[in-house]
């Protein structure tokens, strides 16, 4: 199974409550797995089994009043428990 794990760089995050609005708004419009924002990073991690549209990132987080400085995605190959090597 294919995870991609995007880590977005984003300024103007000063408290919980910015990260956890930062949070909804992803969940809220894509099907991700996991997401985490922490304030004193600048970085927001998304964990998703599909690939997410970028530009719809860059509006997600531009309507939420904070600046997206950088996006970036790895592909990582997630092995079940199950599994033989």
């Amino acid at each position: 199974m294919i995870q991609y794990i995007y880590t977005l760089t984003i300024k103007g995050m000063r408290c919980g409550m910015c990260e956890a609005h930062i949070d909804n708004q992803i969940r809220n419009n894509f099907k991700v797995k996991k997401v985490s924002s922490n304030r004193h990073k600048e970085e927001t991690m998304i964990i998703s089994l599909t690939k997410l549209d970028e530009e719809k990132i860059k509006s997600v987080i531009k309507a939420t009043g904070y600046e997206l400085i950088s996006i970036s995605c790895i592909e990582k190959e997630k092995k079940s428990l199950f599994h033989k090597n």
